[in-house]
């Protein structure tokens, strides 16, 4: 059916002011795979690692990034319409351009709370274009502000600082969060200063007296936490090692908060932590209180006026004596030899490649990908609390008013106890344990090189289905088990396993090295019903319904009830009555009287021959004639009910049949991957023997210390060489940043007659840092170079042919 409409007509959310009218034109509803901004396209994009060119602004938009173009299409969708299953968008899409020359490659985009504004994610440079409020109108095409973010970091000549992940905040429509591969959270506020951050971490993950590893010092991903306590002033931070880490509190400042949760912290606060015994649980619960006053200092008027706000605007401040701890890593309960020191499971393979956070009612459910293509899922056991470090105070950045414009601090890790108790306190920090809800295992092929890159996305409607994206296709995870904290009461004591159905196959003839698409996104509408939205590398569309209803409901069994033994007697149970007992027992016995002595002698033709014969012939026709027409009459009266039974059972024959021809069909095929198997078989055992023989069959197996010395080498190889280089390179390019800085800060500022020091003292500082990074550079290189001499040695000696005994 095809409708024409005005644009007035489209949904749309609430313009702008400076927004211009646009001309009427023709609008045509198709389904969405069939668009003609999918079906006509002549090109395909180019594969890239984790690419995501899709966004939805949760009502009725649906944003697509054109590579070829360097465009923003915009589709208005109609989301069941006119049955549940089908997905409608408007035709012709409207096209947005930007105002400046994007000259980098688009990896992802992703939309503000709001829908104003969009994030163009490259691996080097981030813009963000404002969708309304455009500045110009170029033919059909609108052209809209856009801006770069922190191109004094980002975008400088010759930087090898990478972006690793930027996403918004979840409680500010102006604030993004961007963590770097120089181990820097930082958090800007496009509104105040796009260029210079607002907050800066440089987060140091190692604990005083442990062992440095540079897989410990190479940030992986990071998501923001939900709105429950404490998780939603937290930053959850992935390290390549598995290691998870929290940085809290940190509060965009200007955000709006609900009331009513800041006073449930608050009070938590002055219950269980200010009037504690012990005096560490005292002094953070007395350091998180003064932090809430002064961010948000409605909340003491809150107890002493009983006002009742909405919402509460987070104020600019920081503990001026005080740092935050970088929280973790955070450990199992009850992690035992299995598991290394940041929890990881001895089933899980490669390094870790994404990081999710997910909150289902009160559970806060973290997710991690790793590249071997399994999925660790993992609970907080325990609620988060804010942890600083006294005495090390953040580098602050004021106006003129004393208002605070930007922060940075060191957040350092500090020693935590490695088991959970059930007997701790509160307030002690002490980072949250995790408890292991599952691991998932993909099933993907083996990948000899770096492995798979996985994506984690969220269902919009329902939380407890995660779906992964990786170079196979998607796959959905259900969490049966959540909410977790619902189940804890003694009654239901086994947790059924998560399920894992794959919803795409995009790889039918073998997995390949790069991706196969290159967008994912999650629809889903107020009345129950969800969908998936998928872009093919072809630019193909793919739009698959997901079905919720139902899915978390257990099966409920009557245990009381006994179970039916066969198939036959279930069915025979189904089948109605047709003959009464009473007509299957058959007539009633016929009661003779005893007959007299002088019954013989009677004449039949007598009166009393007569009377005795009709008395005979009545009791017998009460029995068999009377039993006779009640037999006729019911077989009469079930003779349709006969009919379908005995057409049932044809047809079931019928069935039957058709089915033994099918199997008859396969049963050849089946035969001759039966001999191909017999084929392989018999070719591996021949391989197999022709093994046997080789000279290294012999050797003996590794014991278990050098089985564990071989996989801390393999893992040194693959992840601490390239964190290590990442790291050089970063700080490398950070130095020649400060030179350029300092020689600037120079020529500025040297007058006659007076000497500057403060550069020679950054310039001894940075010689001292980079003296110490060659050394252990140096260090490294004699490690690799040892490591390298005993593998060729290793192979040597399997090369050479073992000697017969004489």
């Amino acid at each position: 059916m095809r409708i024409t409409l005005e644009p007035s007509s489209e949904p749309s959310p609430s313009p702008s002011p400076s927004r211009s009218q646009t001309p009427k034109e023709e609008v045509e509803w198709v389904p969405l795979p069939k668009h003609p901004l999918f079906t006509a396209h002549g090109g395909a994009t180019t594969a890239a690692a984790s690419r995501n060119l899709l966004a939805w602004d949760g009502a009725s938009r649906l944003y697509f990034w054109d590579s070829n173009k360097r465009c923003l299409h915009r589709l208005s969708l109609r989301l069941g319409d006119p049955d549940p299953s089908s997905v409608l968008a408007a035709s012709p899409s409207k096209v947005l351009q930007s105002d400046a020359v994007l000259d980098f490659d688009v990896r992802k985009i992703s939309i503000n709370r709001k829908g104003t504004a969009i994030l163009l994610f490259g691996s080097e440079t981030l813009s963000v274009m404002y969708l309304y409020g455009r500045a110009s109108k170029k033919d059909v095409n609108l052209i809209c502000r856009t801006i770069t973010i922190g191109s004094q970091t980002y975008c400088t000549g010759g930087n090898d600082i990478r972006v690793l992940q930027a996403l918004w905040h979840p409680y500010s429509d102006t604030h993004l969060g961007i963590l770097s591969s120089d181990s820097v959270f930082r958090l800007f506020n496009l509104a105040v200063d796009p260029l210079q951050p607002e907050q800066e971490y440089y987060l140091q993950p190692v604990e005083p007296g442990r062992t440095r590893k540079a897989s410990s010092l190479c940030p992986v991903d990071f998501s923001f936490g939900g709105d429950h306590l404490w998780d939603r002033f937290s930053v959850f931070i992935l390290f390549s090692n598995g290691a998870i880490y929290v940085l809290c509190p940190v509060v965009p400042f200007g955000s709006l908060f609900k009331c009513e949760s800041l006073v449930e912290i608050y009070n938590d606060a002055h219950t269980f932590g200010k009037i504690s015994a012990n005096s560490v649980a005292a002094s953070n619960s007395k350091l998180a209180i003064s932090w809430l006053e002064a961010a948000f200092p409605e909340l003491q008027n809150q107890e002493t006026k009983g006002d009742s706000l909405s919402l509460l605007k987070a104020h600019s401040y920081a503990l001026f004596d005080a740092s935050l701890v970088l929280q973790g890593p955070l450990r199992r309960v009850g992690q035992d030899g299995n598991e290394d020191s940041v929890g990881r499971s001895a089933e899980c393979e490669g390094r870790a490649v994404s990081f999710l956070y997910n909150l289902v009612s009160k559970d806060s459910i973290l997710v991690t990908a790793w590249s071997g293509g399994q999925l660790q899922i993992d609970a907080l056991a325990d609620e988060i609390q804010p942890v600083w470090s006294v005495g090390s105070p953040p580098r602050l950045r004021v106006d003129s008013h004393d208002q605070i414009l930007g922060l940075a601090m060191i957040c350092e890790s500090i020693a935590s106890s490695s088991l959970w108790k059930l007997d701790h306190n509160a307030w002690l920090g002490n980072p949250p344990p995790l408890l292991r809800l599952a691991i998932v295992d993909l099933a993907l092929p083996r990948k000899a090189e770096s492995g798979y890159n996985i994506s984690l996305f969220i269902d919009t409607l329902m939380p407890e289905r995660i779906y992964s994206l990786h170079d196979g296709g998607i796959d959905s995870i259900v969490l049966h088990f959540l909410p977790f904290t619902s189940q804890t009461n003694g009654k239901d004591d086994t947790m059924k396993t998560p399920s894992v159905h794959p919803v795409l196959n995009t790889c039918q003839s073998g997995f390949t090295s790069e991706p196969s698409l290159c967008g994912f996104v999650s629809l889903s509408d107020s009345f129950g019903y969800s969908w998936i939205v998928t872009i093919t590398l072809s630019l193909e569309c793919v739009v698959l319904e997901m079905k919720s209803w139902n899915l978390l409901l257990p099966v409920s069994i009557d245990m009381e009830k006994k179970p039916i033994s066969s198939e036959g007697e279930s069915k025979g149970r189904d089948i109605p009555t047709i003959i009464s007992k009473e007509l299957l027992s058959g007539p009633r016995e016929v009661l003779v009287p005893q007959a007299s002595p002088s019954l013989r002698s009677v004449a039949a033709d007598s009166i009393e021959g007569r009377s005795t014969l009709h008395q005979y012939f009545k009791l017998f026709h009460e029995t068999y004639v009377e039993y006779a027409h009640k037999v006729y009459l019911e077989l009469k009266h079930h003779a349709p009910q006969l009919k379908k039974i005995i057409n049932d059972q044809h047809s079931r024959i019928g069935d039957a049949q058709q089915k033994l021809l099918k199997v008859d069909e396969k049963e050849a095929i089946l035969q001759k991957r039966i001999d191909r198997a017999i084929q392989m078989h018999n070719s591996l055992e021949e391989r197999l023997q022709q093994l046997r023989n080789l000279p290294c069959v012999h050797k003996k197996p590794l014991s278990r210390a050098e089985r564990k010395f071989k996989s801390e080498l393999d893992h040194f190889k693959e992840v601490e060489l390239d964190a290590l280089h990442s790291s050089v390179d970063a700080v490398s390019a950070r130095l020649r940043r400060h030179l350029q800085a300092s020689k600037a800060n120079h020529q500025q500022q040297k007058t006659p007659g007076k000497k500057s020091y403060a550069g020679d003292d950054q310039m001894s500082l940075l010689k001292s840092s980079l003296e110490k990074l060659s050394l252990l550079n140096t260090e490294n290189s004699k490690k690799v170079e040892l490591v390298e001499s005993s593998l060729r040695n290793k192979e040597r000696s399997s090369r050479e042919p073992s000697l017969p005994m004489p």
